[in-house]
Protein backbone atom coordinates (compact mmCIF):
# COMPACT_ATOMS: atom_id res chain seq x y z
CA UNK A 1 0.00 0.00 0.00
CA UNK A 2 1.11 3.54 -0.61
CA UNK A 3 0.87 6.76 1.41
CA UNK A 4 -0.41 5.12 4.58
CA UNK A 5 -0.73 7.47 7.55
CA UNK A 6 0.71 6.19 10.85
CA UNK A 7 1.90 8.34 13.76
CA UNK A 8 3.67 7.59 17.04
CA UNK A 9 0.92 8.68 19.40
CA UNK A 10 -1.28 6.66 21.78
CA UNK A 11 -4.31 8.21 20.05
CA UNK A 12 -2.91 9.19 16.65
CA UNK A 13 -4.41 11.80 14.37
CA UNK A 14 -7.04 12.71 16.95
CA UNK A 15 -7.74 16.10 18.50
CA UNK A 16 -11.03 16.61 20.30
CA UNK A 17 -13.43 19.28 19.10
CA UNK A 18 -11.82 22.55 18.00
CA UNK A 19 -11.36 24.89 20.96
CA UNK A 20 -10.10 28.43 20.71
CA UNK A 21 -6.31 28.02 20.95
CA UNK A 22 -6.07 25.02 18.63
CA UNK A 23 -8.54 26.38 16.08
CA UNK A 24 -6.81 29.74 16.07
CA UNK A 25 -3.41 28.21 15.47
CA UNK A 26 -4.63 26.02 12.63
CA UNK A 27 -6.18 29.05 10.91
CA UNK A 28 -3.18 31.31 11.51
CA UNK A 29 -0.91 28.71 9.92
CA UNK A 30 -3.14 28.46 6.86
CA UNK A 31 -4.16 24.84 7.44
CA UNK A 32 -7.96 25.19 7.28
CA UNK A 33 -8.15 23.32 3.98
CA UNK A 34 -6.16 20.41 5.46
CA UNK A 35 -8.57 19.78 8.34
CA UNK A 36 -10.42 16.45 8.41
CA UNK A 37 -13.40 16.80 10.78
CA UNK A 38 -15.44 14.11 12.50
CA UNK A 39 -18.94 15.59 12.76
CA UNK A 40 -21.40 14.89 15.53
CA UNK A 41 -23.50 12.41 13.52
CA UNK A 42 -20.50 10.29 12.44
CA UNK A 43 -20.14 6.74 13.87
CA UNK A 44 -16.71 7.68 15.26
CA UNK A 45 -18.42 10.46 17.24
CA UNK A 46 -21.42 8.43 18.40
CA UNK A 47 -19.97 5.00 19.12
CA UNK A 48 -17.38 4.13 21.75
CA UNK A 49 -16.79 0.73 23.28
CA UNK A 50 -15.46 -1.00 26.39
CA UNK A 51 -13.82 -4.41 26.23
CA UNK A 52 -15.15 -6.24 29.30
CA UNK A 53 -15.52 -9.94 30.01
CA UNK A 54 -13.97 -10.82 26.67
CA UNK A 55 -16.54 -8.83 24.69
CA UNK A 56 -17.04 -5.41 23.15
CA UNK A 57 -19.84 -3.35 24.69
CA UNK A 58 -21.11 -0.09 23.22
CA UNK A 59 -21.24 2.72 25.76
CA UNK A 60 -24.71 4.24 26.18
CA UNK A 61 -25.40 7.32 24.08
CA UNK A 62 -28.44 9.54 23.90
CA UNK A 63 -31.41 9.65 26.26
CA UNK A 64 -32.64 6.19 25.30
CA UNK A 65 -29.29 4.66 26.14
CA UNK A 66 -29.36 6.20 29.61
CA UNK A 67 -32.85 4.91 30.43
CA UNK A 68 -32.25 1.20 29.83
CA UNK A 69 -29.61 -1.28 31.01
CA UNK A 70 -26.58 -1.31 28.74
CA UNK A 71 -23.99 -4.05 29.25
CA UNK A 72 -21.57 -4.12 30.97
CA UNK A 73 -23.83 -2.12 33.34
CA UNK A 74 -26.87 -4.03 34.65
CA UNK A 75 -28.73 -0.88 35.67
CA UNK A 76 -29.59 2.18 33.55
CA UNK A 77 -26.97 4.89 33.96
CA UNK A 78 -29.90 7.24 34.58
CA UNK A 79 -29.74 6.15 38.23
CA UNK A 80 -26.06 7.00 38.44
CA UNK A 81 -26.91 10.42 37.00
CA UNK A 82 -29.70 10.91 39.52
CA UNK A 83 -27.34 10.05 42.37
CA UNK A 84 -24.81 12.50 40.97
CA UNK A 85 -27.36 15.32 41.01
CA UNK A 86 -28.27 14.66 44.65
CA UNK A 87 -24.78 14.04 46.06
CA UNK A 88 -23.42 16.93 48.17
CA UNK A 89 -20.25 18.74 47.24
CA UNK A 90 -17.03 17.13 48.45
CA UNK A 91 -15.13 18.80 51.27
CA UNK A 92 -11.61 17.57 50.55
CA UNK A 93 -9.23 19.80 48.55
CA UNK A 94 -8.47 16.81 46.31
CA UNK A 95 -9.07 13.07 46.01
CA UNK A 96 -8.35 10.20 43.67
CA UNK A 97 -10.30 9.86 40.44
CA UNK A 98 -11.70 6.53 41.66
CA UNK A 99 -12.85 7.99 44.97
CA UNK A 100 -14.44 10.98 43.23
CA UNK A 101 -16.34 8.81 40.73
CA UNK A 102 -17.40 6.31 43.38
CA UNK A 103 -18.67 9.06 45.68
CA UNK A 104 -20.64 10.84 42.97
CA UNK A 105 -21.74 7.99 40.68
CA UNK A 106 -22.24 5.34 43.26
CA UNK A 107 -23.22 1.77 43.73
CA UNK A 108 -22.16 -1.57 42.41
CA UNK A 109 -23.70 -2.80 39.18
CA UNK A 110 -23.87 -6.40 37.99
CA UNK A 111 -22.15 -7.28 34.76
CA UNK A 112 -24.58 -9.53 32.85
CA UNK A 113 -24.03 -11.72 29.85
CA UNK A 114 -24.51 -10.04 26.50
CA UNK A 115 -26.63 -12.02 24.00
CA UNK A 116 -24.69 -11.01 20.90
CA UNK A 117 -21.34 -9.59 21.90
CA UNK A 118 -18.40 -8.90 19.64
CA UNK A 119 -15.18 -10.42 20.86
CA UNK A 120 -11.56 -9.44 20.62
CA UNK A 121 -8.57 -11.70 20.44
CA UNK A 122 -4.89 -11.50 19.63
CA UNK A 123 -4.53 -14.65 17.56
CA UNK A 124 -6.92 -14.27 14.64
CA UNK A 125 -6.63 -12.19 11.46
CA UNK A 126 -6.89 -9.28 11.75
CA UNK A 127 -5.43 -9.40 15.28
CA UNK A 128 -7.42 -8.02 18.20
CA UNK A 129 -10.72 -7.62 16.34
CA UNK A 130 -13.13 -10.15 14.81
CA UNK A 131 -16.84 -11.11 15.02
CA UNK A 132 -17.93 -13.60 17.64
CA UNK A 133 -17.61 -17.27 16.80
CA UNK A 134 -18.43 -18.93 20.11
CA UNK A 135 -16.88 -22.27 19.34
CA UNK A 136 -14.68 -24.51 21.50
CA UNK A 137 -11.04 -23.62 21.48
CA UNK A 138 -11.48 -20.04 20.32
CA UNK A 139 -9.48 -18.76 23.29
CA UNK A 140 -12.24 -16.48 24.56
CA UNK A 141 -13.13 -16.39 28.23
CA UNK A 142 -16.86 -16.74 28.95
CA UNK A 143 -18.62 -13.74 30.44
CA UNK A 144 -19.63 -14.47 34.01
CA UNK A 145 -23.12 -13.24 35.00
CA UNK A 146 -21.99 -13.03 38.62
CA UNK A 147 -19.14 -10.61 37.97
CA UNK A 148 -19.81 -7.34 39.79
CA UNK A 149 -18.10 -4.06 39.09
CA UNK A 150 -18.55 -0.48 40.10
CA UNK A 151 -19.06 2.39 37.71
CA UNK A 152 -15.99 3.99 39.24
CA UNK A 153 -13.96 0.80 38.90
CA UNK A 154 -14.94 0.13 35.30
CA UNK A 155 -15.55 3.38 33.48
CA UNK A 156 -13.03 5.61 35.24
CA UNK A 157 -10.40 2.88 35.33
CA UNK A 158 -10.70 2.50 31.55
CA UNK A 159 -10.74 6.25 30.98
CA UNK A 160 -7.65 6.87 33.11
CA UNK A 161 -5.78 4.08 31.34
CA UNK A 162 -6.80 5.42 27.93
CA UNK A 163 -5.91 9.06 28.61
CA UNK A 164 -2.99 8.80 31.05
CA UNK A 165 -1.97 5.13 30.97
CA UNK A 166 -2.62 5.57 34.69
CA UNK A 167 -4.36 4.09 37.71
CA UNK A 168 -7.65 5.74 38.69
CA UNK A 169 -6.99 4.78 42.32
CA UNK A 170 -3.81 6.88 42.32
CA UNK A 171 -4.53 9.77 39.96
CA UNK A 172 -5.69 13.14 41.29
CA UNK A 173 -9.12 14.31 40.08
CA UNK A 174 -8.07 17.93 40.51
CA UNK A 175 -4.97 17.46 38.36
CA UNK A 176 -6.22 15.07 35.71
CA UNK A 177 -9.85 16.13 35.27
CA UNK A 178 -9.95 19.75 36.47
CA UNK A 179 -13.21 20.49 34.64
CA UNK A 180 -15.03 17.80 36.66
CA UNK A 181 -13.46 19.01 39.90
CA UNK A 182 -14.41 22.63 39.16
CA UNK A 183 -17.93 21.64 38.10
CA UNK A 184 -18.53 20.08 41.52
CA UNK A 185 -16.92 22.98 43.37
CA UNK A 186 -18.83 25.65 41.45
CA UNK A 187 -22.22 24.03 40.84
CA UNK A 188 -22.21 21.17 43.41
CA UNK A 189 -22.77 18.73 40.54
CA UNK A 190 -20.73 17.47 37.59
CA UNK A 191 -23.81 17.34 35.36
CA UNK A 192 -25.00 20.81 36.31
CA UNK A 193 -21.50 22.18 35.92
CA UNK A 194 -21.05 20.71 32.46
CA UNK A 195 -24.56 21.83 31.46
CA UNK A 196 -24.18 25.39 32.70
CA UNK A 197 -20.55 25.69 31.69
CA UNK A 198 -17.66 27.43 33.39
CA UNK A 199 -18.76 30.85 32.22
CA UNK A 200 -18.83 32.79 29.00
CA UNK A 201 -15.56 33.29 27.19
CA UNK A 202 -15.15 35.58 24.18
CA UNK A 203 -14.83 33.57 21.01
CA UNK A 204 -12.48 34.76 18.27
CA UNK A 205 -13.74 35.56 14.82
CA UNK A 206 -12.65 32.25 13.33
CA UNK A 207 -14.60 30.56 10.56
CA UNK A 208 -13.05 27.21 11.48
CA UNK A 209 -14.24 27.39 15.10
CA UNK A 210 -17.72 28.50 14.04
CA UNK A 211 -17.90 25.57 11.63
CA UNK A 212 -16.74 23.15 14.32
CA UNK A 213 -19.41 24.40 16.72
CA UNK A 214 -22.18 24.34 14.10
CA UNK A 215 -21.33 20.81 12.96
CA UNK A 216 -20.59 19.54 16.51
CA UNK A 217 -17.16 18.20 15.69
CA UNK A 218 -16.10 15.52 18.15
CA UNK A 219 -12.52 15.36 16.85
CA UNK A 220 -10.42 16.30 13.87
CA UNK A 221 -7.10 15.65 12.25
CA UNK A 222 -5.04 16.98 9.35
CA UNK A 223 -4.78 15.35 5.96
CA UNK A 224 -1.05 14.78 6.37
CA UNK A 225 -1.34 13.82 10.05
CA UNK A 226 -0.82 15.96 13.13
CA UNK A 227 2.87 16.26 12.33
CA UNK A 228 1.73 18.86 9.78
CA UNK A 229 0.99 21.26 12.66
CA UNK A 230 4.51 21.57 14.14
CA UNK A 231 6.01 21.50 10.64
CA UNK A 232 3.86 24.46 9.61
CA UNK A 233 4.68 26.23 12.88
CA UNK A 234 8.41 25.87 12.26
CA UNK A 235 8.04 27.22 8.72
CA UNK A 236 6.00 30.13 10.07
CA UNK A 237 8.62 30.98 12.71
CA UNK A 238 11.71 30.67 10.53
CA UNK A 239 10.12 32.85 7.85
CA UNK A 240 9.99 35.60 10.49
CA UNK A 241 13.63 35.30 11.46
CA UNK A 242 13.28 33.01 14.48
CA UNK A 243 16.20 30.61 14.99
CA UNK A 244 15.07 27.07 15.76
CA UNK A 245 17.83 24.74 16.96
CA UNK A 246 16.88 21.07 16.68
CA UNK A 247 18.75 18.06 18.00
CA UNK A 248 20.88 20.22 20.30
CA UNK A 249 21.63 18.50 23.63
CA UNK A 250 21.32 20.51 26.83
CA UNK A 251 23.23 19.46 29.92
CA UNK A 252 22.40 22.28 32.34
CA UNK A 253 21.04 25.73 33.10
CA UNK A 254 22.90 28.30 35.19
CA UNK A 255 22.08 31.85 36.27
CA UNK A 256 24.52 34.57 35.27
CA UNK A 257 25.10 38.06 36.64
CA UNK A 258 22.20 40.26 35.64
CA UNK A 259 19.71 37.40 35.83
CA UNK A 260 20.35 35.88 32.40
CA UNK A 261 20.33 32.16 31.78
CA UNK A 262 23.29 30.27 30.43
CA UNK A 263 22.11 27.21 28.53
CA UNK A 264 24.98 24.74 28.50
CA UNK A 265 25.43 22.82 25.25
CA UNK A 266 28.66 20.79 25.14
CA UNK A 267 30.21 20.41 21.71
CA UNK A 268 30.32 16.65 22.10
CA UNK A 269 28.09 14.71 24.48
CA UNK A 270 29.51 11.33 25.40
CA UNK A 271 26.36 10.32 27.25
CA UNK A 272 22.69 10.61 26.43
CA UNK A 273 21.42 14.12 27.17
CA UNK A 274 18.03 15.66 26.93
CA UNK A 275 17.24 17.31 23.64
CA UNK A 276 16.61 21.01 23.93
CA UNK A 277 12.98 21.55 23.01
CA UNK A 278 12.32 24.99 24.53
CA UNK A 279 12.59 28.26 22.68
CA UNK A 280 14.10 31.17 24.66
CA UNK A 281 12.49 34.55 24.29
CA UNK A 282 15.66 35.99 22.76
CA UNK A 283 19.31 35.06 22.43
CA UNK A 284 22.43 37.06 23.21
CA UNK A 285 24.31 34.86 20.79
CA UNK A 286 23.41 31.73 18.87
CA UNK A 287 26.26 29.63 17.59
CA UNK A 288 25.94 26.00 16.59
CA UNK A 289 29.66 25.56 17.21
CA UNK A 290 29.58 27.12 20.68
CA UNK A 291 29.28 25.21 23.93
CA UNK A 292 26.51 27.41 25.37
CA UNK A 293 24.10 30.22 24.66
CA UNK A 294 22.51 32.91 26.81
CA UNK A 295 18.89 33.92 27.10
CA UNK A 296 16.90 36.63 28.87
CA UNK A 297 14.05 34.20 29.49
CA UNK A 298 13.52 30.46 28.99
CA UNK A 299 10.18 28.80 28.31
CA UNK A 300 10.67 25.11 29.06
CA UNK A 301 8.40 22.51 27.49
CA UNK A 302 10.59 19.67 28.72
CA UNK A 303 9.03 16.98 30.94
CA UNK A 304 9.08 18.27 34.52
CA UNK A 305 11.29 15.49 35.88
CA UNK A 306 13.81 16.07 33.08
CA UNK A 307 13.94 19.83 33.66
CA UNK A 308 14.54 19.19 37.37
CA UNK A 309 17.91 17.62 36.52
CA UNK A 310 19.04 20.68 34.54
CA UNK A 311 18.32 23.37 37.13
CA UNK A 312 21.11 25.04 39.15
CA UNK A 313 21.59 24.72 42.91
CA UNK A 314 19.81 28.05 43.49
CA UNK A 315 16.61 26.44 42.22
CA UNK A 316 16.81 23.29 44.36
CA UNK A 317 13.27 23.69 45.81
CA UNK A 318 11.90 24.02 42.29
CA UNK A 319 13.87 20.98 41.13
CA UNK A 320 12.51 18.96 44.05
CA UNK A 321 8.91 19.86 43.18
CA UNK A 322 9.38 19.10 39.49
CA UNK A 323 11.10 15.77 40.13
CA UNK A 324 7.89 14.37 41.60
CA UNK A 325 5.94 14.94 38.36
CA UNK A 326 6.84 11.85 36.35
CA UNK A 327 5.59 10.04 33.25
CA UNK A 328 5.52 6.59 31.70
CA UNK A 329 6.36 5.11 28.32
CA UNK A 330 3.53 3.86 26.11
CA UNK A 331 4.06 1.49 23.19
CA UNK A 332 2.08 2.31 20.05
CA UNK A 333 1.47 -0.39 17.45
CA UNK A 334 0.06 0.70 14.08
CA UNK A 335 -1.66 -2.15 12.22
CA UNK A 336 -2.75 -2.02 8.58
CA UNK A 337 -4.70 -4.74 6.74
CA UNK A 338 -5.65 -5.11 3.10
CA UNK A 339 -9.26 -6.07 2.44
CA UNK A 340 -10.24 -6.42 6.13
CA UNK A 341 -13.29 -4.87 7.80
CA UNK A 342 -14.16 -4.07 11.38
CA UNK A 343 -17.17 -5.82 12.95
CA UNK A 344 -18.26 -2.50 14.50
CA UNK A 345 -18.06 1.16 13.53
CA UNK A 346 -16.90 3.68 16.10
CA UNK A 347 -14.01 5.63 17.59
CA UNK A 348 -12.45 2.62 19.26
CA UNK A 349 -12.48 0.83 22.58
CA UNK A 350 -10.80 1.06 25.98
CA UNK A 351 -9.65 -1.87 28.08
CA UNK A 352 -9.98 -1.83 31.90
CA UNK A 353 -7.08 -3.17 33.93
CA UNK A 354 -9.18 -6.15 35.03
CA UNK A 355 -9.14 -7.43 31.43
CA UNK A 356 -5.58 -6.92 30.25
CA UNK A 357 -3.08 -4.85 32.25
CA UNK A 358 -0.92 -4.38 29.16
CA UNK A 359 -3.38 -3.25 26.46
CA UNK A 360 -4.80 0.23 27.12
CA UNK A 361 -7.07 0.58 24.12
CA UNK A 362 -7.47 0.42 20.36
CA UNK A 363 -8.40 3.29 18.04
CA UNK A 364 -10.24 2.48 14.80
CA UNK A 365 -8.35 4.96 12.61
CA UNK A 366 -10.03 3.95 9.36
CA UNK A 367 -13.49 4.75 10.70
CA UNK A 368 -12.75 8.35 11.64
CA UNK A 369 -10.24 9.21 8.92
CA UNK A 370 -10.56 6.95 5.84
CA UNK A 371 -8.79 9.70 3.86
CA UNK A 372 -5.53 8.58 5.47
CA UNK A 373 -5.89 4.89 4.59
CA UNK A 374 -3.74 5.10 1.47
CA UNK A 375 -4.39 3.51 -1.91
CA UNK A 376 -5.87 0.97 -2.21
CA UNK A 377 -7.76 1.58 1.05
CA UNK A 378 -7.31 -0.85 3.92
CA UNK A 379 -8.10 -1.20 7.59
CA UNK A 380 -6.01 0.80 10.08
CA UNK A 381 -6.09 0.44 13.85
CA UNK A 382 -3.72 1.68 16.55
CA UNK A 383 -3.07 -0.42 19.65
CA UNK A 384 -1.74 1.35 22.76
CA UNK A 385 0.14 -0.71 25.31
CA UNK A 386 1.74 0.32 28.57
CA UNK A 387 1.59 0.26 32.35
CA UNK A 388 0.45 2.67 35.02
CA UNK A 389 1.67 6.24 34.79
CA UNK A 390 1.79 8.34 37.92
CA UNK A 391 0.55 11.60 36.44
CA UNK A 392 -0.94 13.52 39.34
CA UNK A 393 -0.05 10.82 41.87
CA UNK A 394 -2.41 11.39 44.79
CA UNK A 395 0.14 10.36 47.43
CA UNK A 396 2.11 13.48 46.67
CA UNK A 397 -0.49 14.97 44.35
CA UNK A 398 0.60 16.87 41.26
CA UNK A 399 -1.41 19.98 42.13
CA UNK A 400 0.55 20.96 45.29
CA UNK A 401 3.84 20.36 43.49
CA UNK A 402 2.73 22.42 40.50
CA UNK A 403 1.58 25.20 42.80
CA UNK A 404 4.87 25.02 44.74
CA UNK A 405 6.78 25.40 41.49
CA UNK A 406 4.67 28.40 40.44
CA UNK A 407 5.07 30.07 43.85
CA UNK A 408 8.85 29.55 43.83
CA UNK A 409 9.19 31.07 40.35
CA UNK A 410 7.13 34.10 41.41
CA UNK A 411 8.95 34.59 44.73
CA UNK A 412 12.43 34.26 43.24
CA UNK A 413 11.53 36.16 40.05
CA UNK A 414 13.32 33.56 37.97
CA UNK A 415 13.16 34.23 34.21
CA UNK A 416 11.72 30.77 33.61
CA UNK A 417 8.24 29.80 32.45
CA UNK A 418 6.88 26.25 32.55
CA UNK A 419 4.76 24.87 29.72
CA UNK A 420 3.82 21.55 28.17
CA UNK A 421 2.17 18.27 29.09
CA UNK A 422 3.57 18.05 32.64
CA UNK A 423 1.45 20.87 34.03
CA UNK A 424 -1.97 21.71 32.60
CA UNK A 425 -2.98 18.59 30.66
CA UNK A 426 -1.61 16.00 28.25
CA UNK A 427 -3.88 16.58 25.24
CA UNK A 428 -2.78 18.46 22.12
CA UNK A 429 -5.29 21.20 22.91
CA UNK A 430 -3.93 21.50 26.45
CA UNK A 431 -0.34 21.80 25.25
CA UNK A 432 -1.20 24.48 22.69
CA UNK A 433 -3.07 26.48 25.32
CA UNK A 434 -0.18 26.00 27.76
CA UNK A 435 2.20 27.46 25.19
CA UNK A 436 -0.10 30.41 24.54
CA UNK A 437 -0.41 31.15 28.25
CA UNK A 438 3.38 30.94 28.61
CA UNK A 439 3.80 33.52 25.84
CA UNK A 440 1.24 35.80 27.52
CA UNK A 441 3.11 35.60 30.84
CA UNK A 442 6.45 36.42 29.19
CA UNK A 443 5.26 39.13 26.81
CA UNK A 444 2.53 40.58 29.01
CA UNK A 445 0.06 40.50 26.11
CA UNK A 446 -1.53 38.12 23.63
CA UNK A 447 1.08 36.97 21.09
CA UNK A 448 0.56 38.08 17.50
CA UNK A 449 1.50 36.02 14.48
Amino acid sequence: MEEIMAEDDPFPNVVSLCPRPCGEQVSELGLDSEVLPVRGDHPAARNRFLYVGGALHALPSGLRGLLRPSPPFSKPLFWAGLKELTTPRGKDPDETVHSFAQRRLGPEVTLPSSPKPLFLTSHRAPPYIYPLRNSPGNGIRPLSPSLTLKVASLAMDSLCRGVFAGNSRELSIRSCFPSLFQAEQTHRSILLGLLLGAGQHPQPDSALIRQAQAERWSQWSLRGGLETLPQALETHLTSRGVSVLRGQPVCGLSLQAGGRWKVERPQECTELCVKYSSLPKCFNSVSLEGSSLEADHVISALPASVLSKLLPAEAAPLAQALSTITAVSVAVVNLQYRGARLPVQGFGHLVPSSEDPGVLGIVYDSVAFPEQDGSPPGLRVTVSEGSFAWWGLFKGCLCPHRESATQFLAAQRLPLTLAGASYEGVAVNDCIESGRQAAVRVLGTEPKC
